[in-house]
């Protein structure tokens, strides 16, 4: 009986403790309103981005995971590089093509001497 008495008088503590809590906060909100993290690009704007910059790259966590605006500036930057650099590397690719063509008829023919295995016997 003492036992269940205690119980009764804990469980009446506790739900006078949460009530005061919830109702007694006064005038302002229980908890104070906190500005949203927001993403501090850490991507350099003066120099392109490079392995270390993605890999370092980190999003504050919003109360769904990731704020969906921070994700995708980032990957929007990093498309728009690789976009720039794949058309960098065709640029140069087919430059370093026009270049061994003009090379290869720029050789002149090596004239055929007519020396062959057999005929050095």
């Amino acid at each position: 009986m003492v036992m269940f008495l205690f119980l009764v008088v804990a469980l009446a503590v506790v739900v006078a403790a949460v009530t005061l809590a919830v109702v007694g906060g006064g005038e302002s909100a229980p908890l104070p309103e906190v500005a949203p993290e927001r993403l501090h690009d850490p991507l350099p704007a003066d120099r392109p981005v490079d392995r270390a910059d993605v890999e370092g790259l980190r999003f504050p966590l919003a109360p769904r995971g990731y704020r969906m605006a921070d994700v995708d500036d980032a990957l929007g930057r990093l498309a728009a590089e690789l976009a720039e650099r794949d058309a960098r590397i065709a640029d140069l690719e087919s430059a370093l093509a026009g270049a061994r063509a003009a090379a290869a008829h720029a050789r002149p023919a090596q004239p055929d001497r007519g020396e062959g295995p057999e005929e050095k016997r």
